[in-house]
C-alpha cells in the first residue's frame, strides 16, 4: 500500500512539477489557478510572467539561497507560501528567515562591515536609503537592472507602478531598494463611540467643539481626557482615551524616528522629507549632513522636538491603560482589539489584518467598529510638511553577495512583488505596494470591512506619509541612540529636555566620526561649526523657535473627510 501511495505521489510530482527538478509551466499553472487570484493580470498574462521566471531561473535551478525579513503577516505569507511556489516554479530553493526588525538591521550591518555573505537578499526598511546610497556596499539597482542584472530583471516589473518608489530613490536619481511591502502610521479611533449622541453632546458642552477626528494635538489630548476622565466606563468596562508603549527597547526608538517629531512639527517643508532639516532633526547642505544640534542648525533638540517627547510621556502616563508604560511595540499591538481604548494617535496599518478578525471591535457582519484617519499634527506643523510615517520594507542587494546568488535572490524578490502575485499578497497582508493593486475592483468590494485603509491609499493625502529620508547618513548607528536616550527620559532618569539635548549631541558625535573616516565621499557628513542657539532659531524654518503649544482644538467629521478624499480621487 505504501509503495502504491509513493508511486502516486511521484506521478503527481511529475504532472504538476512539485519538485525542484520538475520546474515547469504545469507548476506555474497550478499556482496561478489555486493561489494567485485575484490579480490585475489575466491568467494568460500571469502565465507569461511565470514563463519568463522559469527561463530566467534555469542557470540557478537547484541552488539554495537565503533571504531575511522582519516578522509581519506579509512576510510570513512570503516565507510559507511564495517561497514554496517560487521553488516549484523555478527550481530555486529559498530559505526565507523571519526575525525581528532590529536583528535584520544587525545582520545587514554585519555583512556590510565584514564582507561575509550572511544573506543573499534583505528586505529592510527604506529608512536606510541614506545609508545605502552613501556607503559603497549596496548594489545600485538602477545600474544593476540596466547592466549586470539585466538578464534577470523582469520585463513586466513596472517600477513606476510602485507607490513607494520615491522612498527608495537617492539624491543621485538611482533606485537602491525595491519596495516589497508598505504600511502607514495613522490615527485609529472607535467610530461607534464617536457617533454616540450622548458622547457628542457631553464633549461639546465640555470643550466647546464637535467630537470628531482630531486635526491637531490639542483635540487629540481633549479626546483622550474626555474618555479617560469623563466617560470612564462603557458597558461596565473601564475605557481609556489613548494607547502607546514605553518599554526601553529598540522599538521605542522607531516609535520616535517613525516621524513623531515631524507630526509635532519639527523639520522643514518638503516631500518626501523636509529640506534642509528632516524629521530626525538632521540638517543637510546639498547632500551633506551638517548637524543635529540646534547649535549646528539642526532640530533634534529644538523646541518642537522637546515638545513632542513631553506630550508622548504625558499622554502615556495619564490616558493609556495600566501596564502600557512597560510594554514594547509587539506587546502593545493586541491592546486595541480588547475594545477598551477610544483612540490611538500612532497606529501602524500593517496590523489591519489582525484588527478585522472577529472580536469586540468588529460587528457581526464583519465591518469594523473602528476607523483609521489622518494623523493629527502638533502646533509646529505647517502645510507642505510630511504628516506621518510609512514603512516601506524593500529588497536590498549587497555587493558582498556572489553575483550568481545575488541574481537568484533578485529573481525571488521580483517574484514576490510581481503583478502575478502582488494583489493576492496585498489582500493577505494589507501592505499595498502597487497603485494598480489598490485601485483594483477587489479592493473596492472589500473597502467597507477595512476601516478606511482603501480610501486612504487611493487618496492624494497618502504622499504626506513617508519613511525616513536621505538626510540620515548611517541609520544603524544613529537609530540605536534614540531608544537609549528616550528610554532614559521615559524611565525618569533624565528630563525630556536633557534627553533630546543628549541625543542631538550624540548624533553629532557619530556623524563626526563618519566625517573623519571619509568613507562616504562627497555626500558624507561635514559638521557645521557651533553657534549660539539663538542664531539658528527661526519663526518659519527649522529649528523653529517656541510658539503657542496649545492652540484651540479642531476636529473633522470622518464621513465628510472620506467624501472629500473620494472627490479628490475622482478629480485627479
Amino acid at each position: 500500500m505504501k509503495k502504491h501511495l509513493l508511486g502516486a505521489a511521484a506521478a503527481v510530482a511529475l504532472i504538476f512539477g512539485t519538485g525542484s527538478a520538475f520546474a515547469d509551466m504545469a507548476a506555474a499553472k497550478r499556482w496561478v489557478d489555486t493561489e494567485f487570484q485575484p490579480s490585475t493580470l489575466t491568467k494568460d498574462q500571469q502565465l507569461k510572467e511565470m514563463e519568463w521566471f522559469i527561463q530566467a531561473s534555469k542557470p540557478f535551478a537547484g541552488m539554495q539561497i537565503k533571504v531575511v525579513s522582519e516578522t509581519i503577516p506579509t512576510h510570513d505569507y512570503e516565507s510559507k507560501v511564495l517561497a514554496k511556489a517560487f521553488e516549484e516554479i523555478t527550481g530555486i530553493k529559498v530559505s526565507h528567515d523571519l526575525i525581528q526588525e532590529g536583528d535584520v538591521i544587525e545582520k545587514l550591518q554585519t555583512q556590510m562591515q565584514s564582507g561575509e555573505n550572511i544573506y543573499d537578499g534583505y528586505i529592510n526598511d527604506s529608512d536606510l536609503i541614506g545609508t545605502h546610497f552613501r556607503y559603497p556596499y549596496t548594489v545600485n539597482l538602477s545600474q544593476w537592472m540596466a547592466g549586470e542584472g539585466k538578464d534577470v530583471t523582469l520585463p513586466t516589473l513596472d517600477v513606476k507602478d510602485f507607490i513607494g518608489i520615491s522612498f527608495t530613490t537617492a539624491p543621485d536619481g538611482s533606485i537602491y531598494q525595491l519596495p516589497d511591502q508598505q504600511f502607514a502610521n495613522l490615527y485609529w479611533f472607535r467610530y461607534d463611540w464617536f457617533q454616540r449622541a450622548d458622547f457628542k453632546k457631553q464633549f461639546q458642552e465640555l470643550y466647546g467643539y464637535e467630537l470628531g477626528v482630531p486635526v491637531n494635538w490639542t483635540a487629540y489630548e481633549d479626546i483622550a481626557e474626555f474618555f479617560s476622565e469623563h466617560v470612564r466606563e462603557i458597558d461596565g468596562k473601564a475605557v481609556y482615551g489613548h494607547m502607546d508603549y514605553g518599554k526601553k527597547a529598540p522599538d521605542l526608538g522607531w516609535r520616535f524616528t517613525d516621524a513623531w517629531l515631524s507630526m509635532a512639527g519639527a523639520g522643514d517643508k518638503g516631500l518626501p522629507n523636509g529640506k534642509p532639516v528632516d524629521e530626525w532633526g538632521i540638517r543637510v547642505d546639498g547632500c551633506r549632513p551638517v548637524g543635529s544640534s540646534v547649535t549646528r542648525g539642526g532640530a533634534t533638540n529644538g523646541p518642537a522636538a522637546k515638545y513632542a517627547l513631553r506630550k508622548y510621556m504625558e499622554w502615556l502616563r495619564k490616558y493609556a491603560p495600566p501596564g502600557a508604560l512597560g510594554m514594547d511595540f509587539y506587546q502593545s499591538l493586541p491592546s486595541l482589539a480588547k475594545g477598551n481604548v477610544a483612540q490611538q494617535i500612532f497606529w501602524y496599518t500593517a496590523f489591519t489584518s489582525a484588527m478585522v478578525q472577529p472580536g469586540p471591535t468588529v460587528n457581526e457582519d464583519g465591518t469594523p467598529k473602528w476607523r483609521m484617519a489622518p494623523s493629527p499634527h502638533g502646533p509646529y506643523w505647517e502645510e507642505g510638511m510630511k504628516l506621518g510615517y510609512q514603512d516601506a520594507g524593500s529588497w536590498t542587494l549587497l555587493k558582498s553577495t556572489p553575483v550568481d546568488r545575488r541574481k537568484a535572490a533578485w529573481l525571488y524578490g521580483q517574484f514576490t512583488v510581481s503583478k502575478t502575485v502582488s494583489l493576492k499578497k496585498s489582500h493577505v497582508g494589507l501592505t499595498i505596494i502597487r497603485d494598480s493593486d489598490i485601485r483594483d475592483k477587489s479592493f473596492t468590494e472589500r473597502a467597507p470591512k477595512l476601516g478606511g485603509l482603501v480610501e486612504f491609499y487611493r487618496s492624494p493625502a497618502r504622499v504626506l506619509w513617508t519613511p525616513t529620508g536621505t538626510n540620515v547618513p548611517d541609520y544603524p548607528k544613529l537609530a540605536q541612540l534614540w531608544w537609549q536616550n528616550i528610554g532614559e527620559a521615559v524611565a525618569g532618569e533624565v528630563t525630556p529636555d536633557a534627553a533630546m539635548d543628549n541625543l542631538a549631541r550624540e548624533q553629532d558625535r557619530v556623524m563626526a566620526r563618519i566625517e573623519r573616516a571619509g568613507i562616504q565621499g562627497e555626500c558624507g557628513p561635514k559638521l557645521n561649526p557651533e553657534k549660539k542657539a539663538e542664531d539658528w532659531l527661526s519663526a518659519d524654518q527649522s529649528p523653529k523657535a517656541m510658539r503657542n503649544e496649545r492652540p484651540k482644538g479642531e476636529t473633522l467629521d470622518y464621513d465628510q473627510l472620506i467624501k472629500t478624499w473620494e472627490a479628490a480621487e475622482k478629480k485627479g
